[in-house]
Formats: C-alpha cells, sequence, structure tokens
C-alpha cells in the first residue's frame, strides 16, 4: 500500500466515497505524496515519454507555427509565449531555438509557463537558462497576463481531473471512488437530479459512461477570454477524440498500463480529452489528427534535413521518431490538435481551409 493509499483509506472512512476527480487530485498534486510532487515521469526513466521528447522536431514545428501566426496577426508587441504543463521545458527550449531568427519575436515575447510543481519549475528553469527571453510562472490559466496570447499545451488537458457518470435505466448516477474490504474500490452514488449538459450526456445509450473535465473547459473558457480581446493563438494537443465516450481512465507505472487505484502517488493518471465541449467555447477554431497538422507543417521535409547528418542507429532512431508522431497506427491520430483563435483571425498554421 502506498502512503497517499492509506491517507484516502482514512480519509473514505471518515467522510464517504470521494469522486474520480477527487481522487485524480491527490494522486497527482497532493503536496507530500503527489504523483508530480515527488516523481520524475517523463523520459525512458520516468513512466511515459512525450511528444518533445521523441523529437525535436514537433517542438520546432508548432514553435514556427506560432511565430508565423504571430506575423499573420501583425507582430504584436509585447506578448504572451505560453506553455500549459510545461514537464522539463524541453518543448518551450525547441520553441524559442526554432524562432531565434524571426525578426523580433523573441524582443516582443513574455515567456510564462502555467506550472504548479515547485519542482518542475527549478527543471524548467535550467532547461531555458540559454534563451535570453524573459520568463516567468504561473499557477493556472487565470494567472495568465492580459494580452495577445501565442500558447501551446500538450498533454495538459488529459491529466486534469475528471468526473464519470453512468447512465442506468433510471437515471445518471456519479462513479465514485469508495472502500471494498478495506481497499479503495470504485462505486456508483444515488440518482443524480442532473448531469452537465454537453453532447456526450445528450446522446449516451443506456449503460454508457461518460466522462466530464469541468476544469479543461475552465481553462479554455480563460484561453479565449484573453485571445478574443487581444488576438493570438492557441495549439491544444492531446489524446482523444471529438467526442469521447466511455471510461477512459488509466495509469502509467514504469510504461506500462497499472490499475488506476493500485499505486495512488506512484503512478500518472490520465484520461482521454473530449474536444467537442472544449471546440463549443471557441467562435473560431480548427481540430484535426497531430499527423495531418504536423505533415502540413513540413515535418517531412524537415526529418529529411535532420536525416543527412545522420547514420546507423541515430539515423534509425530518427526514423522511428518521424514515423511515431505521424504515423496513423501510432500518434498521427490518437492524439488530436484543437487550434483556438478569434473570430476572422487567419487560419490557423498547419490547418486546411
Amino acid at each position: 500500500m502506498t502512503p497517499l493509499a492509506a491517507l484516502l483509506i482514512q480519509r473514505i472512512r471518515e467522510g464517504g466515497p470521494i469522486t474520480v476527480a477527487d481522487y485524480m487530485a491527490e494522486c497527482l498534486l497532493h503536496p507530500t505524496h503527489g504523483y508530480y510532487t515527488t516523481r520524475e515521469p517523463f523520459g525512458t526513466a520516468g513512466d511515459f515519454t512525450t511528444a518533445p521528447e521523441i523529437s525535436q522536431m514537433f517542438g520546432e514545428l508548432f514553435g514556427l507555427a506560432l511565430a508565423q501566426a504571430w506575423v499573420d496577426q501583425g507582430a504584436p508587441a509585447p506578448f504572451t509565449l505560453a506553455e500549459l504543463g510545461p514537464g522539463r521545458g524541453t518543448l518551450m527550449a525547441d520553441i524559442l531555438r526554432a524562432t531565434r531568427a524571426v525578426p523580433g519575436f523573441h524582443a516582443a515575447a513574455r515567456v510564462v509557463l502555467v506550472e504548479a510543481s515547485p519542482r518542475l519549475r527549478t527543471v524548467q528553469q535550467a532547461t531555458l537558462a540559454p534563451f535570453a527571453v524573459t520568463l516567468t510562472w504561473a499557477d493556472t490559466v487565470d494567472a495568465l497576463p492580459d494580452a495577445p496570447l501565442f500558447l501551446i499545451a500538450n498533454e495538459f488537458l488529459d491529466a486534469l481531473p475528471i468526473r464519470q457518470f453512468q447512465r442506468g435505466p433510471d437515471g445518471w448516477r456519479e462513479r465514485l471512488v469508495g472502500l471494498a474490504d478495506g481497499a479503495l474500490s470504485f462505486g456508483l452514488s444515488d440518482l443524480l437530479p442532473q448531469v452537465p449538459d454537453t453532447p456526450a450526456f445528450q446522446t449516451a445509450p443506456a449503460g454508457a459512461i461518460v466522462e466530464d473535465c469541468a476544469q479543461a473547459r475552465h481553462a479554455v473558457a480563460a484561453l479565449m477570454a484573453r485571445i478574443t480581446r487581444h488576438g493570438g493563438l492557441a495549439y491544444l494537443v492531446d489524446y482523444g477524440d471529438w467526442r469521447s465516450r466511455g471510461d477512459t481512465l488509466q495509469a502509467l507505472r514504469a510504461h506500462a498500463f497499472d490499475p488506476p487505484l493500485a499505486h495512488p502517488g506512484e503512478a500518472d493518471l490520465t484520461a482521454h480529452v473530449d474536444f467537442e465541449p472544449l471546440a463549443a467555447l471557441a467562435p473560431a477554431h480548427a481540430f484535426d489528427s497531430q499527423g495531418a497538422v504536423l505533415n502540413r507543417l513540413g515535418i517531412a521535409a524537415r526529418a529529411a534535413r535532420l536525416a543527412q547528418n545522420l547514420t546507423g542507429a541515430a539515423l534509425e532512431s530518427h526514423l522511428a521518431a518521424h514515423r511515431r508522431l505521424t504515423d496513423p497506427q501510432e500518434m498521427g491520430s490518437l492524439f488530436k490538435v484543437l487550434a483556438l483563435t478569434r473570430a476572422n483571425a487567419p487560419l490557423p498554421p498547419g490547418f486546411a481551409p
């Protein structure tokens, strides 16, 4: 039993079952035993590998896309260049390296990283130290500056706590985390008087499980408030679908799937992103697969250029990374890109008319 499991069991004994969202929040962000508080989750030594860790091409192409959008919108200065959930700072480092040659971009940029973990902030500061840019941190999306905003979030939304609901013959109940024989166990609440009003709930058949992420909707609303007032563009990259349905809660531990209740605080917890209610908050948006967007941004040409100086195992690794990011059987289709803009803004780079 993990230390956090013992605390959660005691909490449930004293106060009753908790929501899946409360369980996720404790597992990921508990100040003493939370996953992001205590562990190094990224890379081969961690529990999972994200796209920026797979290849520099991911950050380079999205960085140049943000710079192109900045130029297309009149090169506002100053502006906020932001990332949500920046991990070790790898993605932002690739963005800043790729955009060094864009006239005026770095001088106008005020880099803001939305990061709650003090440990990861220290890592990010070291990663980005070589770049001569103004760098600050924010605890939440709400704390981003009220200014033109050019932003990327890669695998940020999937870690936001979700609630789960199940439709029975007599109505909706919420899935809760309680106790069975003294161990953490899933169960159902009493009948609910109402559930969130989103398309996934409206069309769900009997027996279906539907997930809802209020924090994701709040984050997108906060981004759109700034983009609507001042202009900008946000790329939200994550795994999920236009309308996600079913139990998608999953835990990863040492690069392998783990039962979600097995090791609280010692495994990463995520859920597929339901993009439809997020897109509904944006007056103008674009949506496509990661593979399609990266292909339009020119990843094939960039991959060929990088391959010219590689041989042997390094070349094989590079080609495998290109394939992993774009192939429909790998990340190319599973991961989606939602681009948020304001009405009448130019089409975001990477999307077809």
